[in-house]
């Protein structure tokens, strides 16, 4: 059985929102084109012709949107996708959904269409009203928490899986309880805590949102114990870092690429076709062809998609000496110093602070997986 994984753009960079730290707004002011707009129907054609070409029966794709702002192309644009790509799958083939959103367009008739096709939602909120508010803005500068959760409420009514996606800030470190506690009150969503990233030309740890290793750190240990209590009683919260570490250590594979020790495992489609070997890297430097143009067996092969495989793979020396390396195995090459051997991850000491603190309890939890 073969996988293969796109990233979609439907809207490129396109967003409704100002949130202070978007690295997808500061990617896409450091290449020529910002914004490589709406997807056409001849894209989406290319892109879903191309896809099924690499398949047969049993097979099964992965697509997932994102942006920028994904819903910005409009619900007929995802209704003609599904449309097209019933027409065009061969018979066998398994088409997984899933979409990062906002929530600021999500309507009952958004919530109704991803329920019947079963996609899956990654709702982005930010612990709390305060921290959201704070840095989660409308082009007018105001705070939109209210508006998030009114879309989590028409998702859970509707029936629609839903992630909730926080992205970890300074501020936010400084209150892991009160995060933890607040996203619960939301109801039962698996979470996923994201390291806030800096601006791809600024130091480390320069802006205002920026995340230090030592409150990474910390938000790690004290998360794991609000996480460990409801796990000794019975409640499992799905957080997806600590899932990983708990597959890995009852030697299932990760769900990540960053927690896999390895890169190039999907293709990165864009607005207008383009391709790209990560999220993180939809950078000119980067540019591998375009869908309409090139197979996936051609773009996986590209001198772009093996150079950024290579590298991917190759991890800092640094962690050859490490005693948690078979579980942390180098973290994403966003956050290293630099690419390949000379490189370390900025918040290594993170991530060995939770492991001191963290691992005898991790490993009892692994042991119960049934």
């Amino acid at each position: 059985m073969k996988q293969l994984t796109f990233l979609v753009k439907p809207a490129s960079s396109l967003c409704d929102l100002r949130c202070r730290y978007c690295f997808y707004e500061d990617i896409a002011q450091c290449r020529q084109q910002a914004s490589m707009g709406i997807m056409k129907p001849e894209t989406t054609r290319a892109l879903l012709q191309a896809a099924a070409a690499e398949c047969q029966a049993g097979d099964v794709i992965q697509i997932t949107f994102q942006g920028g702002e994904p819903t910005l192309a409009g619900l007929d644009f995802f209704r003609d996708f599904v449309r097209l790509e019933e027409e065009i799958m061969p018979d066998g083939v398994r088409v997984n959904h899933s979409i990062q959103t906002n929530g600021m367009t999500l309507t009952k008739e958004w919530s109704e269409f991803l329920r019947q096709h079963r996609v899956l939602v990654g709702l982005s909120l930010d612990g709390t009203r305060e921290m959201h508010d704070a840095l989660r803005v409308d082009p007018q500068g105001k705070g939109t928490w209210n508006r998030a959760t009114q879309a989590l409420a028409l998702l859970d009514e509707a029936g629609v899986e839903t992630n909730l996606l926080c992205v970890v800030t300074n501020q936010m470190a400084r209150s892991p309880q009160k995060v933890y506690q607040s996203l619960k009150k939301l109801g039962s969503h698996p979470l996923q805590f994201i390291p806030c990233l800096d601006p791809l030309e600024a130091p480390r740890g320069s802006m205002p949102y920026s995340l230090s290793p030592q409150r990474y750190g910390h938000f790690l240990c004290t998360l794991f114990d609000c996480w460990y209590r409801d796990w000794q009683q019975g409640q499992y919260v799905s957080i997806r870092l600590f899932d990983d570490y708990l597959r890995i250590l009852a030697g299932m594979p990760p769900s990540t690429c960053a927690t896999s020790g390895a890169c190039g495992s999907y293709l990165v489609v864009e607005g207008d076709g383009s391709l790209y070997p990560c999220d993180f890297f939809v950078l000119d430097e980067w540019y591998i062809g375009n869908i309409g143009q090139m197979s996936v067996k051609q773009a996986m092969s590209s001198p772009p998609s093996l150079r950024f495989l290579s590298q991917g793979r190759t991890r800092p020396e640094v962690c050859s000496s490490c005693p948690y390396c078979s579980i942390c195995r180098g973290g994403c090459p966003r956050d290293w110093t630099t690419f390949g051997p000379q490189g370390t991850n900025y918040y290594c000491p993170a991530f060995r602070q939770f492991f001191d603190y963290a691992l005898p309890r991790l490993r009892q939890a692994a042991a119960a997986i049934p």
